[in-house]
């Protein structure tokens, strides 16, 4: 074997050749047993040693440390897979040493949700009143309270009493003035250096609440296509028109969604009134109600409802505070924020 490589280096140098041509080597791998050596049908077998031909100019020792690696690679690859294949959870590759950590219930069981962890779940407080109403004094009162009736009509005419399907679209809507307000807020507060007084926080927290209710609306009315183009396009158009009221008018548009809360606590309870009657059937409670609310393991949809009209009574009151606020001249971060208020 040296003899046939010295032969090929000492023949190329003596004929001018390029000694970064490529150049034929044989190099021994490893003794071959007895079925390897009469089968083996890759390489040329001489001696009991395999002959692997090699066409590079790379050294052996990297070669073979390349080898190495790319054996290694599919090792790890086919445990990966194994691993996939023994799990249904997703293995994710921690390259950047981002592990989700072991998070279980009271009982020991494992948590199973990842949009939101045990600490942000909470008991809503169903003593609120839920009668609470706010007198339009002002222009603007009469704007907002006017604007919400009129917004209500299609919806009443597309809907009826499918009540389902109406939360289901009242909340893609509902989540959309604590994002936008909490997003205008916090553009401020970097802008002008100053504190927010937790009303970004307040605001932020009011829209994942609602989104929250949406996750859980889906769970029990699957929204047909109409459906889903409708509220792309209701979320486009409510989005930007509320942007540019919170932008031209804080209090204003604060206003107008502590009406709509009003609204949607009034639809929550002719939704409790269709279940009472038998008209919609008080199937189980959604796992995600249950663990978000914590919720006893047998609840019903009443129940949800409930807790979900609990929570958009806050609502109201929060959004006609934050109104109130900049009707007397001030700006929201010179009055506590209501964070964590459920």
């Amino acid at each position: 074997m040296n003899r046939i490589a010295v032969r090929s280096v000492v023949g190329g140098l003596l004929g001018g050749r390029n000694c970064n041509r490529y150049i034929s080597t044989a190099v021994p791998v490893r003794p071959l047993d007895g079925a390897e050596f009469l089968n083996h049908r890759n390489g040329d077998v001489l001696g009991g040693f395999y002959w692997r031909r090699m066409m590079s100019t790379v050294p052996q020792s990297a070669e073979t440390a390349s080898l190495g690696e790319k054996e290694q690679k599919e090792s790890q690859s086919s445990v990966s897979d194994d691993a996939k294949k023994g799990s249904d959870s997703v293995v994710v590759s921690n390259y950047w040493g981002i592990q989700r950590p072991k998070i279980t219930r009271e009982d020991g069981s494992e948590w199973p949700w990842n949009c939101f962890m045990p600490w942000e779940t909470y008991k809503p407080d169903l003593s609120i009143d839920l009668s609470k109403h706010h007198v339009p004094k002002t222009f603007l009162d009469r704007v907002a309270y006017r604007t919400v009736k009129l917004l209500r009509i299609p919806t009443d005419v597309f809907f009826q009493r499918r009540y389902g399907c109406r939360a289901m679209m009242l909340e893609t809507v509902a989540a959309v003035p604590g994002m936008v307000g909490g997003m205008l807020l916090h553009l401020r507060s970097l802008r002008k250096f100053q504190q927010s007084g937790g009303w970004i926080k307040a605001l932020l927290e009011e829209a994942e609440n609602e989104r929250m209710h949406l996750m859980t609306m889906v769970e029990l009315v699957k929204p047909a296509w109409y459906e889903r183009l409708l509220v792309l396009a209701v979320q486009g158009v409510f989005f930007n028109a509320f942007f540019v009221l919170y932008v031209l008018s804080p209090k204003l548009a604060h206003r107008v969604v502590g009406y709509l809360e009003e609204e949607a606590i009034h639809s929550y309870t002719e939704y409790l009134k269709d279940i009472d009657s038998g008209k919609i059937e008080n199937v189980r409670a959604p796992a995600i109600a249950i663990d978000y609310w914590r919720l006893p393991k047998d609840s019903t949809l009443k129940d949800v409802i409930t807790v979900i009209r609990a929570d958009e009574a806050h609502h109201r009151d929060v959004n006609h505070f934050a109104s109130d606020i900049h009707f007397q001249g001030k700006e929201l971060r010179e009055a506590p924020a209501p964070v964590g208020y459920h």
